[in-house]
């Protein structure tokens, strides 16, 4: 094995050990951490917060110079939108805005 395919392995492994132990933390140490209930409060943004950093990157145009348009992924994030405030289902969030972006691409 190259030294390269060794330290690309280190660090895929040390990662894993890092998300492991970041993401274990709670479930081992809930129970004995109490929370303040700011804390609480704070941290049921947490959630939403990284969902919409995954998400408004994707569908807005953020590079200099960058023109504002409509793109099929904003469109579709609209229908889902839409369906999230009719139904409140997760289920059909993820489908019919899977569904739009097919939809429309292919009309497009």
């Amino acid at each position: 094995m190259a030294d390269n395919d060794t330290y690309v392995l280190a660090v895929i492994g040390l990662l894993t050990l890092c998300s492991l132990i970041t993401r274990a933390g709670y479930f081992v140490f809930g129970n004995r951490i109490p929370l303040t209930e700011g804390v609480r409060r704070a941290l049921r943004y947490a959630p939403p917060a990284a969902l919409i950093g995954i998400i408004v990157p994707e569908i807005l145009p953020w590079s200099e110079g960058a023109h504002a348009f409509v793109d099929v992924r904003l469109l579709a994030v609209l229908v889902a939108i839409v369906v999230y405030a009719r139904t409140r289902s997760t289920v059909a969030v993820i489908v019919s805005g899977m569904l739009a972006f097919w939809v429309i691409r292919a009309l497009l």
